[in-house]
């Protein structure tokens, strides 16, 4: 059962701490994941009885942008605020993911080594839940590397994850896809209950699509390999994000894995190796 009183503000600055019970409260959540972040601060005030002069403290923010937020004449867009938002509110690693941040502290870490640990910034539940800083993150990278299958939900559709943000950068893009004339695409195809017929015709249509990048003048490569997928990868410079195909799902429904270099990790070498030889032994097509 929740309680409905309301916590006294403190009147000191620092971050502003809801109760546990009030970041499952169905209004709560849902702002979270529709980003809404003027209804999760009425929440706030509604939870804790702190004016907007406290949340600006607490979030770092002028008490007038908190006040145009709260009245919904400003929105949040940027991937800096919501993570100042969440810092400042102390908010717990569900309800972080349902904003589309990555968790403080993922779980699933605790066996690693210091090293691996250090290699392994964030874990996500899925694509979407990374999607705000993948994008955040490409709107800054010099150099793009994706691993997938058919591309399309990344690289290949106008409303991809990436596309918008690749053509309007000076941006080195390198791509491997799932060669639509091997076998492998047909042993993919019928893991997934798909026909092959339309599962190569999605393939063959992100190469298109990045042909007509090339075309406009971006600075990508695509290459086409004939193995059976198992990984999914973004690079975004020194950052990877990865994710596993299934026998019967696909690489963006799977966890998400960040990952980053590290003086004595193997993880992110390892995964450069093994799409630099993977490029090796594949095809070009554009």
């Amino acid at each position: 059962m929740y309680h409905r009183e309301m916590i006294a503000p403190t009147s000191k600055g620092g971050p502003l701490a809801l109760p546990d019970w009030a970041w499952q409260r169905p209004e709560l959540r849902l702002a979270l994941k529709t980003r809404d972040i003027g209804a999760l601060l009425r929440s706030v005030q509604q939870y804790t009885g702190a004016s907007q002069s406290r949340i600006a403290v607490a979030v770092g923010v002028l008490q007038g942008r908190v006040s145009e937020i709260v009245r919904g004449s400003r929105t949040v867009t940027t991937l800096e605020l919501f993570e100042r938002i969440a810092d400042g509110l102390e908010m717990p690693d569900d309800a972080r993911m349902l904003l589309g941040l990555a968790p403080r502290h993922p779980a699933g870490l605790d066996h690693l080594s210091a090293s691996g640990r250090a290699e392994i910034l964030a874990v996500y539940p899925s694509q979407s839940s990374a999607r705000a800083e993948i994008q955040q993150r490409a709107n800054e990278a010099t150099a793009v590397e994706i691993l997938a299958v058919r591309g399309l939900g990344i690289i290949g559709m106008n409303d991809s994850l990436l596309r918008s943000r690749i053509r309007q950068r000076t941006t080195t893009v390198r791509v491997l896809l799932l060669d639509p004339d091997g076998e492998a695409a047909r042993r993919r195809a019928d893991e997934i209950g798909e026909t092959y017929g339309s599962f190569a015709a999605g393939i063959r249509l992100s190469i298109e699509r990045l042909r007509d990048l090339a075309t406009e003048g971006a600075d990508i490569e695509v290459h086409v390999y004939n193995i059976l997928p198992t990984w999914r990868l973004i690079g975004l410079d020194a950052t990877l994000f990865l994710s596993a195909f299934g026998e019967s799902h696909e690489g963006h429904t799977s966890p998400m894995y960040k990952l980053t270099g590290s003086p004595h990790g193997a993880l992110h070498r390892g995964f450069h190796r093994f799409t630099d030889e993977l490029r090796r032994t594949a095809r070009r097509v554009v």
